[in-house]
């Protein structure tokens, strides 16, 4: 009695060993790490960083801008000097080594655009629509995020209870093979019946190899979404809550207003709008303001010149104002303004037809939606349909009133009847997730 004890207390512990072995990765979590380490959200956050540096005063031409110049200047040259004596007419001439002349020089400038026809203007509002841009592109990477990882996630929870159905038929074939090979010893069955018994083991046993062999290669897929190395050997969450609170008008409202797609083409407008405005900002003058502070010195040594300067110094203060105005540019204005028209009409257009096919796709997915909660309905009742089946046919196939081809077919039927309604449960979530991107409403919804 105390050996049986200290069995039962080991087996306890090795199950408890086990179930805390195997890591519980629930839908927050790997949630929380797929946009923690995602390689593409990482890439659409630094987009996001540039489009703001984008956006700073820094880089829209507001600021004035200052130079700082300044230079030194070194000569060592030979002279000769030739003078004509007025009186006489006779020349003299005087020369020099090694004469040296030293230079030095800076100035400090600033220049600043004071008009330029709007076209800063129109292009700093250009940049903070393109930073709206960016960050609707990066929301829409995020919500690809969540498609893929949820698909991902979900396929695992699939293949997962599609694993265990299989390992509850390998053990309901077990005891089969089990029960066969007493029944055959005994003398009570043919061989025959043995060895469909280990055929349908050996069936199983393979069928679950597979399965499980998926589900490691789908916990890889994970790991990629996820961004980190990760073992294999952790279990899913494989409960499903439904929204209940879905409803078609409502949908269409919020595809309309918060789709990404649609969003991101009236971004395109915006900045093609101003484009426009850009170009023609060209049109116009432009007046500059510009002042500079100059300071030069030049040292002469060894003068052969006795009127030469040795030492000359010059410093001072210079601004003015510049007027420019391109009046005509042989028509290359016009021509990028009416090129800028165009391409607004064709993102107009797009816009217009990215309405229509998405409209047309949130319907189909309505649909698809509202068909797959349907099937999922019916494969519960095939479910408790077929389990009835299966345990009326266990038992007449304990008492020999069937055989084991009617037993095996019943096995089969529960473990399909499962399976479907596995695939059911969670194609009916995929599709909601495909609502739920498409309405914008994806990253408002809590897993």
């Amino acid at each position: 009695m105390k050996q049986k004890n200290i069995m039962l207390i080991c087996v306890v512990f090795l199950t408890t060993l086990q179930l805390f072995s195997q890591e519980i990765l629930t839908k927050e979590q790997a949630l929380a790490i797929a946009l923690e380490n995602n390689f593409g959200v990482k890439i659409a956050n630094n987009n996001l960083e540039v489009a703001k540096n984008n956006t700073s005063i820094l880089n829209n031409r507001y600021l004035p801008t200052i130079s700082l110049n300044s230079g030194a200047d070194y000569r060592n040259n030979n002279q000769s000097l030739t003078f004509t004596d007025r009186e006489t007419g006779n020349d003299a001439e005087i020369a020099g080594d090694g004469i040296v002349t030293k230079s030095y020089n800076a100035t400090l400038g600033l220049n600043y655009t004071i008009f330029d026809g709007l076209g800063r203007k129109y292009n700093y509002q250009q940049l903070k629509e393109t930073y709206n841009l960016t960050e609707v592109q990066a929301r829409e990477t995020i919500e690809n995020i969540y498609l893929q990882l949820f698909t991902s996630y979900f396929q695992i929870a699939r293949l997962s209870e599609n694993t265990n159905n299989i390992k509850e038929a390998l053990t309901i074939s077990k005891k089969r093979l089990k029960r066969a090979t007493y029944q055959y010893e005994y003398g009570q069955s043919t061989k025959l019946e043995l060895l469909n018994a280990e055929v349908d083991v050996n069936n199983d046993s393979i069928t679950l190899i597979n399965a499980k062999q998926q589900l490691s290669n789908a916990k890889r897929g994970l790991n990629v979404i996820l961004g980190v190395e990760k073992d294999v050997n952790f279990e899913v969450e494989t409960t499903v809550d439904f929204n209940k609170m879905l409803v078609l008008e409502e949908l269409e409202e919020k595809t309309m207003n918060n789709n990404s797609l649609l969003l991101q083409n009236e971004k395109n407008i915006a900045i093609s709008e101003f484009n426009i405005k850009i170009n023609k900002a060209n049109f116009l003058p432009a007046l500059n303001f510009n002042a500079s502070y100059g300071f030069n010195r030049t040292e002469n040594e060894n003068l052969i010149n006795p009127f030469g300067a040795r030492l000359i110094t010059s410093d001072g203060l210079n601004a003015g104002v510049t007027l420019s105005w391109n009046i005509f540019d042989g028509g290359a204005t016009k021509t990028r303004v009416a090129n800028a028209k165009i391409a607004l009409e064709n993102q107009q257009i797009l816009l217009e037809q990215q309405k229509v096919t998405i409209a047309n796709n949130l319907k189909n997915t309505w649909e698809n939606y509202k068909n797959q909660l349907f099937i999922l309905k019916a494969q519960q009742t095939n479910v408790l349909t077929t389990k009835n089946n299966f345990d009326r046919t266990q038992e007449r196939y304990k008492l020999g009133q069937v055989t084991s081809i009617e037993f095996r077919q019943a096995q089969i039927n529960l473990v399909s009847a499962k399976t479907a309604l596995n695939n059911a449960k969670f194609d009916a979530k995929l599709i909601e997730l495909q609502l739920l991107q498409l309405s914008g409403d994806i990253l408002n919804v809590k897993f």
